[in-house]
This record gives structure tokens, C-alpha cells and sequence, in this order.
């Protein structure tokens, strides 16, 4: 099994390429997903964030409010890691129980928006970020998210820099264009980079500093 951590920063459009990839063939293990799964209604998850954060985190359907959890650790680092220390350990243990599940010939793409921040990308094969200008960033919030410019820029500022997921990369793909553009640079990608290294098994195939752009 070959495994890709993909990331990218807010509005880079990174979920795109996951679909993109998918197409190939790939599995797609959405930490996201994974995260919003563990915490679901009737979960040992929510039970615990509710034990912690009192019931105030549920919405009146009995579901994690997302946005008043947020509210509360956003700018608090206790409480933060107080999150952090329930929320953490079960996506770990249900992202190895999906991992486990994937047949050994298959690539695996782990979609994780904190790769880097979460220093997680020595534990891939491959990291591919996705990047987009800031004002292309902007304008998809705005359109797709309905954000204002502040909030966007303020989620963004919470994220790694461009600089910082550059650091780990050993693939970036530009996604500043349409959708015909990143798919052909995604196929691109996916021929001369993915399929060479799942054919010689998972050691790294590309070295960390010869970041390259398909």
C-alpha cells in the first residue's frame, strides 16, 4: 500500500483533487469525515466532549455544535488541548481501523488539513499540498462558504503558511484555474509520480526538497 498525505490550506481546493484522485482509483480517507464521525450523535465521542464542555456544545437536535465548541477553544489553548486530548485518539483509531480495512495494492489518499501542523508528514510516502492565491482563496470562501473576507482571512492565519506546507512537500499542484486545469495536472501527477512509486512499494520515492509542481 501506498499512502499520500494530501493538504492544503483553506480554499485551496484540496477536496477537489481528493475527488480527482479518487477517479485513478484511490481510497480516500477523509480525516475530516473521520472527526465529524467520532463525535456523532449517540457516540462515546460526543458523551465524552459533553462530560468535558457541558451540554451547551449540543444543538438543540443533540448534535456537536460545531461553531459554540469552537467558540469555546478556539482562543483558549487549555481548553484546546482539553479537545484535542478526547477528539485526537479516536480519529487515530478509526482512521487505522479504515487503513486496516484497504487492500495492500491499493493507493490510499489521507485527506488531512493539519498535516503539517500536526507534524504528520514523515508518516507518508508522498505529501502532495495544493495551493491557491490568496485573493483565488478569498473569492471561493466568499462564494462557496458564504465568508466574509475577515473570517477568511482570520481561518487562514490559523493555518500553516504556503511556506510552511512547501517545507514538507515533495509535490505541489497549482489549482489557481479551472476545473480542466487541475484535473489534467492531477492525471499528470497520478502517471509520473504515484504509480511509479506504488510500483516499487511504499519507501519514499521523492525526496522532501525537490518540490516540484505538476
Amino acid at each position: 500500500m501506498v499512502t499520500i498525505g494530501l493538504t492544503g490550506g483553506i480554499g485551496a481546493g484540496k477536496s477537489v483533487v481528493a475527488r480527482l484522485l479518487a477517479r485513478h482509483g484511490a481510497v480516500v480517507v477523509d480525516a475530516d469525515l473521520v472527526a465529524r464521525e467520532v463525535v456523532a450523535p449517540g457516540s462515546a465521542g460526543l458523551a465524552r466532549l459533553v462530560a468535558e464542555f457541558g451540554r451547551e456544545v449540543l444543538d438543540p437536535s443533540g448534535a456537536l455544535d460545531r461553531g459554540r465548541l469552537a467558540g469555546i477553544v478556539f482562543a483558549d489553548p487549555v481548553a484546546r488541548a482539553r479537545l484535542n486530548a478526547i477528539v485526537h485518539p479516536l480519529v487515530a483509531a478509526r482512521t487505522a481501523e479504515l487503513f486496516a480495512a484497504v487492500p495492500p495494492d491499493v493507493v490510499v489518499v489521507h485527506d488531512v488539513p493539519l498535516l503539517v501542523e500536526n507534524g504528520l508528514a514523515p508518516a507518508y510516502p508522498l505529501v502532495l499540498v495544493v495551493e491557491a492565491s490568496e485573493p483565488v482563496r478569498l473569492a471561493r470562501l466568499a462564494d462557496d462558504r458564504g465568508m466574509t473576507e475577515q473570517a477568511a482571512r482570520d481561518r487562514m492565519a490559523a493555518q500553516a503558511s504556503d511556506a510552511d506546507r512547501r517545507a514538507v512537500a515533495d509535490l505541489v499542484i497549482q489549482n489557481d484555474g479551472d476545473l480542466a486545469e487541475l484535473a489534467a495536472r492531477v492525471d499528470a501527477m497520478w502517471r509520473d509520480h504515484v504509480l511509479p512509486l506504488a510500483g516499487r512499494g511504499c519507501s519514499r520515492g521523492v525526496r522532501s526538497d525537490a518540490v516540484r509542481e505538476a
